[in-house]
């Protein structure tokens, strides 16, 4: 990314949109370049050059994640909706030296311990002063393809977040592949709602940006503002991960919605149906794919993907199953689609080729050791693969759930519920049997003004042929909305925590071996 960005020094074209200001390329890197310049001056150099952000979806981010490129130093970026101890943690995790913050966040930082982290406030007058009396930049490191750019934090889903060191090449590989699958030009301009201390944000769409010399408009995801930020600035292309599309799409629809400029949307975790209803009603292409902040295991959608897969994997990415360490056989159907052989199909996808661009975790040796074993990668993501090599993931490792002897897989249920009209979102997850073993809990958020009655239910889930009998949710909470991380992820260790009585909305019971729901009480 240095060279990339040093050869846009010269770009007069607008490069950076944000409220009624706009900077040319020329204008924002170099900023940038004297941003890093200062940095470089403060640090110490006894210590890894470190730079911690509490920036937001900002021209400051921006301004920020060019000079660290430039510079040749390495970005941490810190999560903005951590709070207390845990962003504490997450700063002495990166081992940073410094931390910028703007007057936005600034209070983020109170009352925290940070002996021997610098703290910077980039819109204070000091910092100003010390920007502009910086000099010409000389660059700490000139960076080589592998060498860390970013660190990024795993969403913490699955436990503790972990900071992901991201080599230069991998924005500069995912953003160059986007900008010639969607045909992105200068004249194009991508609207980046996702947070940019996250990988969605930096490779898919900080990155188009900076490969095709688009413009960027940094925002603050609203479902009911999205359409007209996307007509205010003209954007063409915006990316997404987790559940954007189903927000967006759960606002009232209005007749002239798809008279709009945006092209192309790209992100990843959509259902089926987000996906085609996003594309009717804002008529632009939407393109879902699959990928995580480690980037060691890529699968893409390709012309034919059924419904319900994830795409092809790329040349050594494959499903295994953890214990035998062996592959796991190819997945069989019913003449309804029901998955026949999950005990056996199901397992974890895995690169056997081993890390691809996955260079560690920072500081982090047993979480390293975890992700790889045996020579591979082992992604923590279950998954199962049909007969033409097609993916379709069922969960993560934790959803896993043993009813009646049998296991099932969380998503493959989630896809059905999803099919139900009156659903926008839906989590399914474990909770104990109170014998042995687990039963199937569903959480739903309805669309704006819909209703769902339990007899409604019933009868649609007696309707899906591909859902066995043991798939049927036991527990069923609608719910105001589910928890979720700040890329939109949902967290269901906190629904697992909360059991089938916890937690707010109403709650539906099925008796064991019944059919019929009736409200909790």
């Amino acid at each position: 990314m240095q060279q990339l960005l040093r050869e846009r020094l010269e770009d007069d074209k607008v490069g950076v949109l944000h409220g009624d200001r706009s900077w040319t390329w020329r204008d924002h890197l170099t900023e940038a370049a004297a941003e890093a310049s200062a940095v470089i001056g403060l640090a110490d150099p006894d210590r890894p050059l470190h730079v911690g952000v509490l920036l937001g979806n900002t021209p400051d981010m921006l301004r920020s994640m060019a000079a660290a490129a430039l510079g040749g130093y390495v970005l941490g970026g810190l999560n903005t909706t951590r709070r207390g101890d845990a962003l504490l943690a997450d700063v002495r995790r990166a081992d940073c030296q410094m931390v910028l913050v703007n007057d936005e966040h600034a209070e983020l930082l109170d009352g925290l311990d940070l002996t021997g982290v610098r703290v910077f406030d980039v819109d204070s007058a000091e910092w100003a002063a010390t920007v502009a009396g910086a000099g010409s930049l000389k660059p700490h490191a000139e960076v080589g393809a592998m060498d860390t750019f970013m660190m990024i934090f795993t969403s913490g889903t699955s436990g503790e977040p972990k900071a992901v060191q991201v080599p230069h090449i991998f924005p500069l590989f995912s953003g160059a592949n986007l900008v010639e699958r969607f045909s992105l030009t200068r004249d194009d301009i991508c609207y980046v709602s996702m947070p940019l201390f996250h990988s969605n944000a930096v490779v898919a769409g900080w990155a188009v940006a900076a490969c095709s010399g688009a413009a960027i408009v940094p925002a603050r995801f609203s479902a009911s503002r999205f359409l007209d930020d996307v007509r205010h600035y003209g954007a063409t292309y915006m990316n997404y991960v987790g559940k954007p599309l189903a927000y967006v799409l759960a606002t009232p629809e209005r007749p002239d919605d798809a008279d709009n400029p945006l092209r192309v949307a790209f992100g990843n975790e959509a259902s089926d149906r987000d996906i085609e209803e996003f594309a009717r009603r804002f008529d632009c292409l939407v393109m879902d794919g699959f990928g995580s902040t480690e980037s060691a295991v890529i699968v893409t959608r390709v012309p034919g993907t059924p419904r319900g897969s994830i795409g092809q994997g790329y040349e050594g990415v494959a499903i295994y199953d953890a214990e035998t360490v062996t592959e796991c056989p190819v997945a069989e159907f019913d003449e309804n689609g029901a998955l026949l052989n999950a005990d056996e199909a199901v397992g974890e996808l895995v690169n056997t080729q081993g890390a691809g661009f996955f260079q560690g975790y920072y500081n982090d040796p047993s979480a390293n050791d975890e992700r790889m074993r045996h020579g591979m990668y082992w992604s923590g993501d279950l998954a199962y693969k049909d007969a033409d090599g097609f993916v379709y993931l069922a969960g993560r490792t934790a959803d896993w759930m043993r009813v009646d002897g049998e296991n099932l897989a969380a998503a493959p249920i989630e896809r059905i519920l999803q099919r139900l009209p009156a659903v926008n979102r839906v989590a399914v997850y474990a909770v104990p049997d109170e014998n042995v073993g687990d039963q199937v809990m569903a959480a739903l958020v309805l669309q704006d003004d819909a209703t769902l009655t339990p007899v409604e239910l019933e009868a649609f889930l007696a309707e899906q042929a591909d859902l066995s009998s043991k798939g049927w949710p036991r527990y069923v909470r609608i719910a105001a909305d589910l928890p979720s991380t700040a890329t939109n992820k949902v967290l269901k260790r906190e629904l697992i925590a909360q059991g089938p009585t916890a937690g707010g909305g109403s709650l539906w019971v099925r008796d064991e071996r019944g059919t019929a729901y009736r409200p909790a009480g």
